[in-house]
């Protein structure tokens, strides 16, 4: 399999009046991933005012936190593969108006939220919209370009992943520092309207013209083991404590339920997914490397936000702004990365990438309370260079893997994949930082109430809360909070740039080289049937 493009020989299969819009096209499902990624990147850098007391936030704990952004993962990631299934059955437009829709209507209740509690609520309904919208945004695009364009598109879809990253900091900071907290969800809103607008002009339905008979036993199986897998290591993350009971039995729970849905699907006569694509080294290789990528990178985002706010003493704004950096390298680079594939090969390109990726998280282990701003900044457009030579390469592996009448299943593939990373990242990166800080503050608290000492060692936000409340007495406990963390995401860094290293060895080994000429010239999409009203 070739993941580079060139020039076409086969018949286009795309009608006429959709190729004449496809970039309009392509640029309101951008508008619709958009919405998605911005919302995430918002809420990475809201955490803190979150966990400020009334009325300033919701007085929200460590625990609490990490459940406001994993309510989402969980539902998100336990209905992608449903959710691409649906929109290849019944038509991926319907799916992604649906989708919008319901993201919406979770996001203007998660402002009105008057308790962590709530907003966990109406963040898994917000998780619920996403898994529709992310599927069906490049099953689509993969429908409206002929197959030697798409490794341009999905580099400009991808682009857009980092014009959400550099936008939700910058967004959020703004409405924070001058409206109250929900204003970070409700700003979803009228964007939404937008959205379902547009797509309802503009955006073509397209689905499987042969789906099949349902597989309902399958699509349960699938829900039932990555809500169950996904759970259990968020569980685990909360409690530092992968040996807990719960937590095993929910792991081990999904992992066999997932096992028996592979079970089930290789003797299927109408499977959900053929499980042969799995057999496919270079496919096998990019699902890993999306997990692995985004395992490394969600648990330095989550802890980079109180490395900014808490110990640097930025603003939420001053924050947002200092990830710039890593999203202009995403915006520069992610759709010009086909180029380099084409040059070099993506086993080259991706291997590099995933290098870059290291070296810009073991960077976080030099840094200290004094670290210059300008070597953040470098650091985060490393980081954001060696993901453009990794995202787009590997997305057009999956899905130029599957055929296009299967491009929600493949969409959803992908997305399982990288949720399951970051959940992964987050829990147990996050358990990490967590454990090294409290062994590293427990020292420091013996001026602190013994009824609160446990809660301060928690995370530092409740450390510098209780200083707060001893007044100049608890100066010294600010200083040794600062630097038990520091301590503590030196350790969690070197741990993320071990899994990017894996990544790198993964994609080296498994992932295509460079494709013979001939093959790159030659390739289009000759095993498909051309439909009625495609260009000839």
């Amino acid at each position: 399999m070739s993941i580079s493009s060139g020039p076409s020989a086969a018949v286009p299969r795309v009608p006429e009046a959709i190729h004449r819009r496809r970039w309009v096209i392509l640029t309101v499902l951008m508008f619709s991933l958009l919405i998605v990624v911005l919302d995430n990147s918002i809420l990475n850098v809201a955490v803190k005012t979150i966990a400020s007391p009334s009325p300033t936030g919701l007085g929200a704990t460590q625990s609490e936190l990490e459940w406001a952004i994993n309510s989402y993962t969980l539902v998100f990631a336990g209905l992608l593969f449903t959710a691409g299934l649906l929109g290849d059955r019944i038509g991926r437009k319907k799916v992604l108006l649906f989708g919008i829709m319901l993201f919406g209507i979770g996001s203007a209740l998660a402002a009105m939220s008057g308790s962590p509690g709530e907003l966990i609520t109406w963040r898994a309904v917000m998780g619920f919209g996403a898994a529709f919208v992310m599927p069906a945004t490049l099953a689509i695009l993969m429908n409206v370009f002929e197959r030697d364009e798409q490794p341009k598109a999905i580099g400009i879809w991808a682009g857009s992943v980092g014009l959400g990253i550099a936008i939700g900091p910058i967004t959020g900071g703004l409405l924070l520092e001058h409206f109250w907290w929900g204003s970070i969800f409700l700003v979803n809103v009228p964007v939404v309207i937008i959205a379902l607008i547009a797509m309802a002009v503009l955006v073509p339905d397209s689905r499987d013209p042969k789906p099949g008979r349902i597989d309902p036993l399958g699509v349960l199986l699938s829900i039932v083991g990555l809500v169950l897998l996904v759970f259990g290591i968020i569980r685990g993350g909360e409690l530092a404590d992968f040996g807990d009971a719960v937590v095993l039995l929910s792991i081990f729970g999904g992992l066999a339920v997932l096992a028996g849905f592979v079970w089930h699907e290789k003797r299927s006569s109408h499977p959900a997914i053929d499980i042969a694509y799995f057999k496919n080294g270079a496919f096998s290789a990019a699902v890993a490397a999306v997990a692995l990528v985004f395992f490394a990178l969600m648990g330095v985002t989550f802890f980079s936000a109180f490395y900014l706010q808490s110990v640097r003493g930025y603003s939420a704004l001053q924050s947002g702004l200092l990830i710039v950096p890593l999203a202009a390298a995403q915006m520069i680079f992610a759709p010009r990365a086909r180029l380099v594939v084409e040059r070099f090969g993506s086993r080259a390109v991706c291997t590099a990438g995933m290098l870059l990726v290291a070296l810009g998280l073991s960077a976080f282990a030099l840094f200290d309370a004094t670290t210059p701003i300008w070597v953040m900044c470098l650091v985060f457009f490393v980081q954001g260079t060696g993901m453009a030579h990794v995202m787009p390469p590997v997305t057009v592996a999956v899905m130029q893997a599957l055929p296009r009448e299967k491009a929600g299943s493949g969409s959803a593939i992908n997305n399982t994949f990288r949720q399951v990373g970051g959940a992964l990242g987050i829990a147990v990166l996050g358990s990490v930082l967590s454990t090294v800080y409290r062994g590293e503050i427990e020292g420091h608290l013996g001026m602190v109430p013994a009824a609160a000492r446990d809660a301060a060692g928690e995370s530092i936000e409740a450390t510098l809360g209780i200083a707060e409340k001893l007044g100049p007495a608890g100066a010294p406990l600010v200083g040794a909070a600062n630097d038990a963390f520091v301590s503590a995401m030196h350790v969690t860094a070197l741990g993320s740039a071990c899994v990017a290293l894996i990544g790198a060895l993964v994609v080296g080994i498994f992932l295509p080289g460079k494709p013979p000429a001939r093959q790159r010239s030659g390739q289009g999409d000759d095993d498909r049937a051309v439909p009625v009203g495609a260009r000839r």
